[in-house]
């Protein structure tokens, strides 16, 4: 089993390496049949290849990610990001908050993934096992 710090130092390097366009690297830190759950009701990306198509999308010049919080429960690690975008072809840089679940496999990657909304930290902190 893995430890606390260990995780946060892989999420650091995951969101690190996503932040500046190392997708590839990004990749170690994911589980072939890792399931992405978007925020909004969008449907699920499942699959290594579809997770990896889904990092890079072509609307964006630049998309830096980064973690404020990490909180962990078990197999699940709640976090609180920032979102930085810029727009590929109107140079539009917007910001939002969201939060994410992790869940991770024996070998510390990240099986899954659900995305929530800023406003929805109750739901968030309750898919992590970590209700208030």
């Amino acid at each position: 089993m893995w430890e606390e710090n260990e995780i946060a130092s892989n999420v650091r390097r995951y969101y690190d390496a996503y932040s500046r366009g190392d997708f590839d690297t990004a990749m170690e830190y994911i589980h072939p049949e890792i399931e992405l759950l978007p925020a909004g009701g969008q449907p699920p990306i499942k699959g290594a290849a579809d997770y990896r198509g889904w990092l890079e999308p072509d609307a964006f010049e630049s998309q830096v990610l980064e973690p404020l919080e990490i909180r962990f429960h078990g197999s699940k690690v709640l976090i609180h990001q920032r979102s930085t975008i810029r727009g590929a072809g109107s140079g539009i840089e917007a910001e939002f908050l969201s939060w994410a679940v992790l869940t991770l496999d024996e070998g510390g990657l990240t099986r899954r993934i659900e995305i929530y909304l800023d406003h929805e930290e109750a739901e968030a902190v309750e898919a992590a096992g970590l209700r208030e």
